[in-house]
């Protein structure tokens, strides 16, 4: 009986903590509604920001 107890061990010890990316994925499948209007904001504005950029870096011909 002695012996089983010292090689008991919880289950949270025994598993490895889940990587970032499994955590983000959990989170992101839990809010999806968020998840999904913040991805889209986030692509609008970068592509904003690229057509900015071109736009102040278009050649000026004569």
């Amino acid at each position: 009986m002695e012996q089983n107890s010292s090689k008991e061990t919880s289950p949270k010890a025994a598993s490895p903590s889940p990587s970032f990316v499994k955590l983000a994925m959990r989170n992101m499948v839990r809010k999806g509604q968020q998840s999904i209007s913040h991805f889209a904001l986030t692509a609008i504005g970068f592509g904003l920001f690229i057509l900015v950029i071109a736009w102040f870096g278009r050649p000026n011909f004569p």
